[in-house]
């Protein structure tokens, strides 16, 4: 075992439970982790190989052999695709001599694809080396591989000026922007930390209270299922256990999702706050904020805010002075799975194993992280809660509507002239939303709603309102104009993500997403007929089995845009007789399977 992994394993205390820091800590140190790594840690943890390997390979930003000295993950969502990501990769196989999935000659620089990387503001964007690239350039692409080929760190190819706000602070120096356009009332409002564990302690709040409090208010949960969080917190507490935990998940992976990422710069606290008050509700005393890797950029700077909070006492023991009330937080990092949103895939992945989603019952309120009641709520609600405390139930239920209260942070994207984050009562209308970004309603084909796994809503449909009552979203907004083609560069796209992102356990899942982006390939290359789009409407109850959402709203992108926008399939097909299959190429057909076996199709 080297002294590497057997130090790190001594800093998690040998708990196999950590598996997942002790990758990343080793792959921070060693650039990748070796099969030597591997059997130290499998015999430190007493564990399997087979175990450790599992977990490795599961996730994007484990590396298993080598890298180069400067690593380039290059955007590849839908939004990146429609700002001009295709020229910027371009760019980097040009000035760097080689092509995505392959590293150069010298050993200097890598390319890969990566999904959302949680930038959609600001596309066309890259990691390099785990630093964040956005608004990439041509002319900036030949700076960068320029700059690398002359040694130059990291830290200095990224010398063109740091981002707004808390993106510039001494412990994150990001070249990322907020682009926070509008300010609302609860998330980007005043708010002095700690004042709502102050109130309920200055009331006497106790836990059952401050459950009433937020079941009064009507919130529901920010990411996009609604579900009442008082009642969750009221079910956790009631559960038994010897433990209880907190979860906050910004693991936001949905394409066109960025939100969270302004809120872990510019609220920590509010966060770090509310996340307490639900320790306090249920009666947890540790909570977990778990993050995905893509902003692994910030650990320094939110480590800082969490070291504040312990010398000031809002965290640890007797928080803010509530007595009995011991609470301590600690960050979690993914290594790149979209899956990992679903909160039971989150604490598997937190557990140290794959990020698969469990069967349900029982669920996590019942067992959860390490087999005990868990709560797991977004970053968004947790700050509602905060406010809401502070400022009182009434306020709270004055913003919004009857069944949506308070207000709703959007991350929108793509063709408008102000993308950004905005944060907005709900009710508002779609065509309301493009007039505040500075959208063309005249010119946008398509608005994406609430992410791939949302709903594809045409000019028709966009007097429609952001709520629960009608369209219910997690806060992805993506804006599609006309000039785009629709299904190839948008539909097509998230087809391909839910198949990239699928863990591979349910069949449904599995195999459905396939099914679906062959089909549409079928149509978009004219081979289509009608009989294969209505067939692809008829399978959309199977996917239903799959275990979570993700199984469950892959075949959104291709129904809804089927739903609304019919024209544009038919408009592929070539083939008016339904009574055969037409343009049927069979060298084609074979090609690849002749190619494994090094042979030449007999034709």
């Amino acid at each position: 075992m080297s002294s590497v992994v057997s130090g790190v394993l001594q800093e998690y205390g040998n708990d196999a439970g950590r598996l997942m820091d002790i990758l990343l800590d080793i792959q921070a140190e060693n650039g990748y982790i070796s099969d030597e790594d591997i059997t130290g840690i499998a015999t430190g943890l007493d564990m399997s190989t087979a175990d450790v390997e599992q977990t490795v390979s599961f996730y994007h930003f484990f590396a298993r052999k080598p890298m180069a000295k400067y690593n380039v993950y290059l955007n590849n969502s839908a939004i990146a695709v429609l700002m001009g990501r295709e020229k910027i990769a371009e760019a980097f196989e040009r000035e760097s001599g080689c092509k995505f999935g392959e590293v150069s000659e010298d050993g200097m620089i890598s390319l890969d694809d990566c999904a959302d990387i949680g930038m959609a503001d600001q596309e066309p964007a890259a990691l390099i080396n785990g630093l964040v690239f956005p608004n990439l350039t041509g002319f900036r692409v030949k700076e960068l591989v320029r700059d690398m080929r002359k040694g130059v760190s990291v830290d200095e190819l990224r010398a063109h000026g740091l981002g707004d706000g808390m993106n510039n602070s001494q412990y994150m120096k990001a070249t990322v922007n907020n682009n926070i356009r509008k300010k609302g009332a609860v998330i980007f409002s005043e708010y002095q930390a700690g004042s709502a564990l102050d109130k309920v302690k200055t009331d006497r709040m106790s836990p059952e209270q401050l459950i009433e409090l937020v079941k009064q208010s009507g919130l529901r949960g920010r990411g996009g299922a609604g579900f009442p969080t008082a009642m969750k917190w009221d079910f956790c507490r009631k559960a038994k256990g010897e433990k209880k935990y907190i979860f906050c998940n910004a693991d936001e992976g949905e394409p066109g999702t960025f939100k969270d990422r302004v809120i872990l710069t510019e609220r920590p606290r509010l966060i770090f706050d509310g996340m307490a008050l639900a320790g306090y509700a249920v009666g947890a005393h540790k909570g977990i904020l778990y993050v995905r890797y893509e902003y692994m950029y910030m650990k320094e700077y939110l480590e800082s805010i969490l070291t504040e909070m312990r010398n000031e006492g809002a965290l640890g023991k007797k928080v803010n002075g509530i007595d009995g009330f011991d609470f301590e937080i600690r960050i979690q990092y993914g290594a790149g799975a979209y899956v990992c949103g679903e909160e039971s895939a989150l604490i598997e992945s937190a557990e140290g194993k794959r990020g698969e989603p469990r069967d349900r019952p029982p669920f996590p309120v019942e067992k959860g992280y390490r087999g005990m009641p868990t709560v797991i709520n977004n970053v968004e609600t947790l700050c509602s809660v905060a406010k809401l405390v502070t400022n009182g139930v009434e306020w709270f239920k004055s913003l919004g509507t009857g069944q949506s209260t308070g207000t709703k942070l959007l991350s929108i994207s793509g063709d408008v002239k102000y993308p950004g984050v905005y944060e907005v009562e709900w009710g508002f209308s779609i065509n309301d939303i493009l007039e505040m970004s500075g959208g063309d309603p005249a010119a946008v084909q398509a608005v994406q709603v609430g992410g791939p796994s949302g709903s594809c809503v045409g000019p028709n449909e966009f007097e429609r309102t952001i709520s629960y009552e009608d369209l219910s979203t997690g806060g992805s907004m993506m804006v599609i104009g006309e000039q785009h083609d629709l299904l190839q560069d948008v539909v097509l796209n998230f087809t391909e993500f839910f198949i990239d992102e699928s863990c591979g356990s349910c069949s449904t899942c599995r195999a459905l997403a396939v099914m679906y982006k062959k089909t549409l390939e079928k149509v978009l290359s004219g081979g289509g007929r009608r009989k294969d789009i209505d067939a692809m409407l008829s399978w959309a109850p199977i996917g239903k089995a799959s275990r979570c959402g993700l199984g469950q709203t892959a075949m959104n992108p291709i129904c809804t845009s089927i739903k609304n926008f019919r024209y544009l399939y038919e408009g592929h097909i070539k083939n008016a007789n339904e009574q055969y299959e037409g343009g049927f190429d069979i060298a084609k057909a074979v090609a690849d399977s002749c190619e494994v076996v090094g042979r030449r199709p007999n034709l």
